[in-house]
């Protein structure tokens, strides 16, 4: 079969300690110190073996992630800028969805026709952390398009613990666009676990700001809506995602390097404050200092988006406000995927609107040039034999 493989040179910075585990597994914990000179191109690789709890899944759709454009871009030094959990080569790509080809043995929940979307973090369920709870920070964690191989192919060979079906989606959208709405159900999964499960949601009529509208920020604005937000305000770049924010359900979207956001939110807010606020660029040297200045008393920011770089943060500011800050990694647990597929299926959260382009699986390559532009909202790729 054909995936779209991602190789680099593991040549750590001098300045990065290797740890042992680091060592043995051939796994860099922060990738943009370890891996250089990356190279990415279709290969021919063998079909994947199937473990007895493990599906076959056929790929049908992929979305282009911001990882993928970090795995693309490289530093002055021709690192890669993605700062995670990572190991090479791999077979990129994990917003995906799929029809069940073929089924394990042991495997009892899900039968061959069975249209899936699938958890990108796999989790051992073993280790403490799995064991109390948070699956999205396993010890043993492995990671579909990051650690090992992805969707940006054919097939992809899963556990049956991992997937989750979405015919609701495809009753509501027909098989050709659910697909593709279907493949999105992970980001907008990272967006819920940030909002709801790790920043603790907010009550309806709370004003939420929103700052970075790539496919995550589009997803939080559209539960933001649908969680009943009386005020929705995001700031974003590129103008093509300004309008997408719009379209989902933002009241005010605003190019920062026009404005000072942090002077708009409290002008929204007559002076109060935001009550919720997600990063989500990728710019917390940026975007905190800003939204520090907008904080409502009992305000909350949770950072979404991923960045390899130390921010000073005005502790001040969250003391005398009674604020709070989160950290949000991953989208397994908690109910996230199961909920984000009903509303999705419900009507309350309508994803399709994001999607600005489709390529084919052997332009991939191209498909993921185009991200770093900045400019679309999610770019989904299609295998050729499902084209």
């Amino acid at each position: 079969m054909k995936g779209l493989v991602l190789d680099a040179n593991w040549e750590p910075k001098a300045d990065y300690q290797v740890s042992t585990w680091e060592k043995e597994t051939k796994k860099a914990i922060t990738g943009n110190s370890v891996w250089r000179h990356p190279k990415l191109e279709i290969q021919e690789r063998p079909a994947p073996l199937l473990a007895a709890d493990q599906v076959l899944v056929k790929i049908k759709a992929c979305g282009v992630c911001g990882s993928d454009m970090h795995f693309y871009e490289t530093d002055d030094q021709d690192y890669i800028l993605y700062p995670g959990l990572t190991r090479f080569p791999s077979i990129l790509g994990h917003e995906f969805s799929g029809e069940v080809a073929e089924i394990g043995k042991n495997v009892n929940g899900l039968k061959i026709g069975d249209v899936v979307t699938v958890e990108e973090m796999i989790w051992c369920g073993t280790c403490t952390p799995c064991r109390n709870g948070f699956p999205n920070h396993c010890i043993d964690l492995e990671e579909i398009g990051f650690t090992i191989d992805g969707a940006f192919a054919d097939y992809i060979a899963v556990g049956e613990k991992f997937c989750w079906k979405v015919d609701g989606i495809l009753e509501r959208y027909g098989k050709e666009l659910g697909y593709d709405v279907a493949a999105m159900t992970e980001p907008a999964c990272v967006a819920y676990n940030a909002v709801f499960t790790r920043g603790g949601g907010f009550k309806p009529g709370a004003y939420v700001a929103v700052f970075g509208t790539g496919p995550i920020g589009l997803a939080a604005i559209g539960e933001a809506r649908a969680a009943g937000a009386s005020l929705i305000a995001a700031f974003e770049v590129s103008g093509q995602r300004r309008e997408l924010a719009k379209k989902i359900g933002a009241d005010f979207v605003y190019d920062p390097g026009e404005v000072e956001p942090h002077e708009v939110l409290m002008e929204l807010s007559h002076g109060e404050g935001f009550d919720f606020q997600l990063e989500s660029a990728g710019a917390p040297h940026l975007t905190i200092p800003q939204m520090e200045k907008a904080l409502a008393i009992n305000g909350k920011i949770v950072q979404i988006g991923r960045a390899a770089q130390k921010v000073p943060i005005y502790l001040e500011s969250f003391q005398v406000r009674r604020a709070q800050f989160f950290g949000a990694q991953g989208h397994s647990g908690h109910a996230n995927f199961p909920n984000v597929i009903r509303m999705v299926a419900s009507g309350q959260l309508d994803l399709s609107p994001i999607i600005t382009a489709r390529y084919d699986l052997a332009d991939a390559v191209k498909a993921i040039a185009q991200s770093t532009k900045r400019e679309d909202g999610k770019i989904i790729v299609h295998p050729g034999t499902n084209a």
